[in-house]
């Protein structure tokens, strides 16, 4: 009966989470959805749509900060749901505005909403599934941004044709504020809320693991960790690259690449499906690393994994760099002939093949690395800071979606897109060679214990 209990509680609560952060995704991405429908309306340049979306990537860094640090001091069930609901009322209000101010400032309180999302899940993931277990339901759902993202171009495109992007963002409000009340009564906050006991591994404690005594650290030991700095400007660079593809990556195949708004579109679908792939492979297949290997003080299981994945990032950023373009090619490249049979198949241009194959590839190799950072910043740390710890760590990685956003696009104003993208490429490679030199190095971001003699 107990298993019984347990298996119906998560499987509610984890679908529950799941659509809820769909929606918090989705109405975090319409304007990105929707930047050519607010285009042809609003005359904005390159730096008023890098401010709108920066002040919003602003507020999401701070909030999921502070979020994060008190998540263990409030219900993540309320918390949860209240977030939900300010984000659906804050993209009801933004459909009524046009000015540039005006679609900062709010953007900005959408950003403030979104940042109640990710620690609320983070924080029930931990109370309703076992330590082995947690790596791979943190992918799952983290999977939901994939759904959003790939689902949301495409249905944007599509209502885009029938009605304003006005419209579309107003509705879209209106549904997340609707689910917010249905979240509040379905997520649970612990196995004893609903009357199960604890799964929390509070009693291991004493049993003779070399990892588990002392676990706890002071404030100061855990900040001083060169570690937890060196996983935080990993995760800066990673989100910030992976934010500047998909916030900026449907402008640049239209605007440097010659590609039709559908392709734009199809194009980031196919990435956020590479994502999912990626998030589930990257749970899953390091959990399996982590049971056959173990944690130690120095490396991480997790670290061969996340090492390819970001250099499979560099590498699909470089192809879709130079081999994308707008002319035609006086002779088929290699890859057009070998995709031939697919177009054939499937009714896509060689191209278009290509570059959904590059988007795929990019989605699979940039949220797979999101998602273990997350991880092992939770496993590395004392287990009195896992919270802050995450907090931290996803600070950094909301500073790097913030420079994905007015910088990055002051970048392409001033040069181009293709300029941009360089940059975003390099900083991957360079991120990728120093984190391969540093993967031997203490982990443990609690203190260092002496050997007595």
């Amino acid at each position: 009966m107990g298993a019984t209990g347990y298996g119906y509680y998560r499987a509610v609560i984890v679908f529950s989470m799941f659509l809820g952060y769909v929606l918090y995704y989705f109405n975090r991405k319409t304007f990105s959805f929707l930047m050519p429908s607010v285009m042809e309306e609003i005359k904005l340049d390159k730096e008023e749509l890098g401010l709108i979306t920066s002040s919003q990537t602003l507020a999401y860094a701070v909030s999921k900060f502070v979020s994060g640090v008190l998540s263990d001091q409030l219900s993540a069930r309320l918390f949860f749901s209240a977030g939900l609901f300010i984000v659906g009322g804050i993209s009801i209000l933004f459909s009524w505005s046009s000015t540039v101010m005006v679609l900062t400032g709010l953007w900005f309180l959408n950003g403030l909403g979104q940042g109640f999302a990710w620690p609320p899940c983070g924080k029930v993931l931990r109370k309703w599934f076992e330590p082995s277990q947690f790596g791979t339901w943190w992918a799952v759902l983290s999977c939901s941004m994939n759904v959003a993202g790939s689902l949301g171009p495409i249905i944007t495109t599509i209502l885009a044709e029938h009605y304003s992007w006005r419209t579309i963002t107003s509705m879209s409000g209106v549904i997340c504020m609707g689910f917010a009340f249905i979240c509040a009564l379905l997520v649970k906050n612990d196995p004893c809320d609903v009357g199960l006991a604890s799964i929390q591994p509070g009693s291991k404690k004493g049993k003779g693991n070399k990892n588990t005594p002392n676990d706890e650290s002071t404030l100061g030991e855990f900040l001083l960790s060169p570690y937890l700095w060196v996983l935080s400007v990993g995760y800066l660079v990673v989100f910030g690259v992976k934010i500047a593809c998909t916030d900026w990556g449907q402008l640049y195949l239209m605007q440097e690449k010659g590609q039709s708004a559908m392709m734009g579109s199809t194009y980031m679908s196919a990435l956020e499906i590479g994502g999912f792939a990626g998030s589930i492979a990257a749970g899953f297949l390091s959990d399996r690393a982590v049971a056959r290997h173990g944690l130690s003080t120095h490396g991480n299981p997790r670290h061969g994994l996340l090492l390819t994945m970001m250099a499979g990032m560099a590498v699909s950023m470089y192809l879709f760099r130079v081999t994308v373009t707008a002319e035609v090619p006086k002779e088929d490249p290699l890859w057009v002939i070998a995709l031939h049979p697919f177009s054939v198949l499937t009714g896509f241009s060689e191209k278009e093949i290509w570059i959904l194959t590059l988007g795929a590839a990019f989605g699979f190799s940039s949220y797979g690395p999101i998602a273990l950072f997350g991880v092992i910043a939770n496993e590395s740390a004392p287990s009195n800071y896992c919270g802050t710890s995450h907090a931290i760590v996803a600070l950094m990685a909301n500073v790097g979606a913030f420079l994905a956003g007015l910088p990055f696009s002051t970048i392409a104003n001033r040069y181009s897109w293709d300029t941009a993208f360089w940059v975003a490429e390099v900083a991957c490679s360079l991120t990728t060679v120093c984190f391969f030199l540093l993967r031997n190095m203490r982990t443990k971001m609690d203190r260092a214990h002496r050997k007595t003699d």
